[in-house]
C-alpha cells in the first residue's frame, strides 16, 4: 500500500494498544478475545475519526482551508473529534447538528461547545428530512463563509469516504506489526459500523495485506443502504488510492449483521447495556450505548451461539464513543442504572 502523495496532519496517539481481554475471555468461555484501543487515540477524547482526520485535515489544509465543516446528530462522536482536531490545527470549526438546540449541553455536545464549535441546528419531520436539510445547511454556511473571505472545507459525515478509509487500511497494517510482536495470529476483527467507512479501510488493509483475517462489521443503525453495496464500492475506492491492483470487493465480501440494532441508530438495547457492565467489570474498560455497546453485545451474543472456534483470536476493534455515556437517559437508557 502507497501513502506517498497524500496529505496527512498527525493527530492520533499511534499505535493504539492492542491486548487480551483476559477476564472477559474467561467470562464468556470462549474464543481469546483482544481488544484494539483506539477509543485511546487521544484528540477530544479519542476515537476512531481521529484516525480518519489526520487525512480529511490534510487535505483541508493542502487546500488552504482555514475552516472545517461537518454533520451529525447532537451526540455525533464525529462532530466532537472534528471539532478537537480543528482546535489542535488551529481551524475555526462549524457543526450542523439534526435536532433541537437543547437548553443542557451533556456528553458530545458539551465537549464540542468547549471545544470553540459554532453549533447550528436543523430539524426535519423524519431522520432523512433532517439529514437533507444539514447537508444544505453546510453548503449555505460555506458560501458564506467564502463570502467573508474564508476557506472552508466540509468534512463529509463520519469521515466515510475513501480518503478517511485510508487510514484504517494503513491501521491494520499496525494491528499486524503488534500482533506479530505478541505471536498471535488473528482469525477475525469484530467492530461497531455505522456508515461503513471504518469497515471499508478494514476490509482493503486485510486484503492488501494477505492476513487472512476475515472482517464482521456490527451495525448500529438501518441507515445506508444498500450497506453492502455501499461498503464495497468504498472499499474499492479507497483500494484505488493505496495503489493494489489486484484488491476488488462485491457486496459479498462485506459482513455486516443488523441483527444488534434494536430499535434503531441511537436507541439503547437492554443487550448492549449488559454488553457494557460485562466488559467493564471484567476489564475495566468503557462501551458506549450506540456503537460500541451494541457491537460488543453481538460479539457476546455470537460467542455463546459457537460463531467462533474456542482457539480463535477475535480482536474487538474499540471505535470510542464513551462521551454518550454521559448524555442523558434518552440516549443510554434505563437499562445501565437498572444494572
Amino acid at each position: 500500500m502507497q501513502i506517498a502523495g497524500i496529505p496527512r496532519v498527525r493527530l492520533a496517539n499511534l499505535p493504539t494498544p492492542l491486548y487480551e481481554a483476559k477476564r472477559l475471555s474467561e467470562a464468556l468461555g470462549g474464543p481469546h478475545i483482544f481488544l484494539k484501543r483506539d477509543d485511546l487515540t487521544g484528540v477530544g477524547l479519542g476515537g476512531n475519526k481521529v484516525r480518519k482526520l489526520e487525512f480529511l485535515l490534510g487535505e483541508a489544509r493542502n487546500r488552504g482551508a482555514n475552516v472545517v465543516l461537518t454533520a451529525g446528530a447532537p451526540q455525533s462522536n464525529h462532530a466532537r473529534q472534528t471539532a478537537a482536531a480543528a482546535a489542535t490545527l488551529g481551524m475555526e470549526v462549524h457543526l450542523v447538528l439534526t435536532g433541537e438546540r437543547s437548553e443542557e449541553f451533556r456528553g458530545n455536545l458539551l465537549i464540542s461547545h468547549l471545544l470553540g464549535a459554532h453549533l447550528h441546528f436543523v430539524t426535519g419531520k423524519t431522520m432523512d428530512e433532517a439529514v437533507a436539510r444539514a447537508s444544505d445547511e453546510m453548503v449555505r454556511l460555506a458560501a458564506e463563509l467564502e463570502g467573508a473571505g474564508k476557506e472552508p472545507y466540509v468534512v463529509p459525515v463520519g469521515g466515510a469516504v475513501p480518503l478517511g478509509s485510508v487510514s484504517y487500511a494503513l491501521a491494520v497494517l499496525e494491528l499486524m506489526q503488534q500482533a506479530n510482536d505478541l505471536r498471535v495470529r488473528v482469525d477475525w476483527i469484530v467492530h461497531a459500523t455505522g456508515s461503513g467507512g471504518t469497515q471499508a479501510g478494514l476490509l482493503v488493509g486485510t486484503r492488501a495485506l494477505r492476513t487472512g483475517i476475515r472482517v464482521l462489521g456490527v451495525r448500529v443503525g438501518y441507515e445506508f443502504e444498500p450497506f453492502e453495496e455501499r461498503v464495497s464500492e468504498q472499499a474499492n475506492e479507497t483500494a484505488r488510492l493505496l495503489g493494489p491492483k489486484d484488491v476488488t470487493f462485491r457486496s459479498s465480501d462485506v459482513v455486516a449483521t443488523r441483527d444488534y440494532v434494536g430499535e434503531g441508530y441511537d436507541r439503547p438495547t437492554r443487550e448492549a447495556s449488559e454488553a457494557i457492565l460485562l466488559t467493564a467489570r471484567c476489564e475495566g474498560v468503557l462501551l458506549d450505548p450506540v456503537y460500541t455497546g451494541k457491537a460488543m453485545a453481538g460479539l457476546i451474543d455470537m460467542v455463546r451461539k459457537g460463531r467462533f472456534g474456542r482457539g480463535e483470536v477475535v480482536v474487538f476493534w474499540h471505535t470510542g464513543g464513551e462521551p454518550a455515556l454521559f448524555a442523558g437517559a434518552e440516549v443510554c437508557g434505563p437499562y445501565l442504572t437498572a444494572g
